[in-house]
């Protein structure tokens, strides 16, 4: 079978070096344009254009995917079937027409639930014990095709996203391989989705980091693992900016106001939240690196009865 990838972020890149050990051909891959990265902005490939270049596999970056140009030399390749892995856009009909096969897109979650472009982050922070991976047909919608596949994986209780998007990545390419062939041997039938149980996971900003302290600790603490590494939790000591990579929700009673340290000890900081403590584990600051609290306190002033919060005015 004759198979067009598209996909761009490190998590699709399993999917794509799956592919690429299957018995079909993978004849032309889609990925977004470089962009920039870092401090210097300088531009950088995403990962799956790196494969290509290493497997010396036409590809293309279209600025654009409504383009008669891109639609040609889309065309041009003759794919059977089109897989699709975090590509970034949402596919039109004219490239959803275009294989016979259809196209097949891998998704992060046990669809309906957690529909959208970032279905891993929003699985740890609602505190999700279980996600997994649903390979689809694809149609005009946000992640409401028939599904195909699906594959169960266990969220552990120190997964963040940065732990837990590897393993399900390598998932999905075990997933979308599978589909391929059960689809090729006629033993898979779609199944709809049940709309009703849709739930929606929206990218994420920058700003989405600020930690509410009205929450309560184990929502604070899911929180912090579901951001980590992008966008990141954080929260303001005064002015300054407190990255935090890492906490636990304690259970314990506390009658001050959220966002009080009321904990202060060599190795342990606790602040009050709207339910419980949360303990802080992994702080960073401004042009320092991330360090466990007990570092970080022995060169830092932090005091019980201090608040954290929004950055002073």
């Amino acid at each position: 079978m004759r198979i067009v990838f598209m996909g761009t972020p490190e998590f699709a890149v399993p999917s794509l070096e799956a592919l690429l050990k299957s018995e079909d051909q993978v004849v032309g891959i889609v990925t977004q344009p470089d962009r920039p990265k870092g401090r210097g902005q300088e531009l950088a490939p995403p990962p799956i254009k790196l494969i290509a270049q290493r497997e010396n596999i036409p590809f293309l970056q279209p600025l654009k995917i409504r383009t008669p140009d891109f639609l040609e030399a889309l065309a041009a390749w003759k794919p059977d079937l089109i897989a699709v892995t975090a590509f970034g856009r949402i596919l039109h009909a004219p490239i959803l027409n275009l294989p016979p096969r259809g196209c097949v897109n891998v998704h992060g979650s046990l669809l309906p639930k957690y529909r959208g472009a970032a279905p891993v982050q929003w699985a740890v922070i609602n505190g999700e014990t279980e996600t997994g991976i649903t390979t689809m047909l694809m149609d005009e919608g946000m992640d409401t095709g028939p599904m195909l596949l699906q594959a169960r994986l266990p969220i552990l209780p120190e997964d963040t996203t940065g732990s837990l998007a590897p393993r399900l990545a390598e998932l999905g390419g075990r997933l979308l391989v599978e589909t391929i062939a059960q689809l090729k041997a006629g033993t898979l039938t779609a199944q709809q989705q049940d709309h009703a149980l849709a739930t929606m996971a929206p990218l994420l900003k920058k700003e989405d980091g600020l930690l509410d302290w009205t929450m309560s600790a184990q929502a604070l603490a899911n929180r912090v693992r579901g951001l980590s590494p992008w966008p990141g939790a954080y929260t303001f000591h005064g002015q300054a900016r407190w990255n935090i990579w890492n906490a636990v929700a304690v259970n314990e009673p506390t009658g001050d106001a959220p966002g009080t340290i009321v904990g202060v000890a060599k190795q342990s900081l606790r602040v009050a939240t709207g339910n419980g403590l949360l303990e802080l584990l992994e702080i960073q600051t401004a042009n320092s690196k991330r360090m466990p609290v007990g570092q970080f306190l022995s060169g830092h002033r932090v005091f019980s009865g201090e608040t954290l919060g929004a950055a002073a005015s």
